[in-house]
């Protein structure tokens, strides 16, 4: 679904897949990739530059979805794709530890529906 986020709708149906994907697991498991960095980034450096090039990976999918939506108009184009990206990327994670946690869905939705209405201030008219 990363590939297709190229409207503020992508990026609310992507949430959904997200925090549905949490909750049938009750917040069980948390994020493959964040557990694997919080067991082995402090000890490891292979696997830190691993695990980093993981979340970069992810970042730059999500970037690139964001940047698509400037170049259509649908973002304004001073809008910093990068820093939105690393944020909902970041918004993510701490949701899911928090999933984790909590065994609820709750911050999640949160974290994710808050960073998702900062990226619609910079709605743009589509092009």
């Amino acid at each position: 679904m990363l590939a297709k986020l190229d409207s503020i709708e992508a990026l609310r149906s992507w949430r959904d897949v997200v925090v549905d994907a949490a909750r049938l697991q009750n917040g069980a498991g948390g994020c493959p990739l964040g557990s694997l960095s919080s067991e082995l980034s402090d000890d490891h450096p292979w696997a830190r530059d691993a695990l980093a090039a993981g979340f970069t990976a992810w970042s730059d999918a999500i970037r690139a979805g964001l940047a698509d939506m400037v170049d259509s108009g649908a973002l304004r184009p001073e809008t910093d794709a990068t820093t939105l990206s690393l944020a909902l990327l970041a918004a993510l994670q701490g949701g899911l530890v928090l999933a984790q946690v909590q065994h609820t869905t709750d911050a999640l939705e949160a974290a994710l529906d808050a960073v998702i209405a900062h990226v619609r201030t910079h709605a743009g008219q589509p092009a």
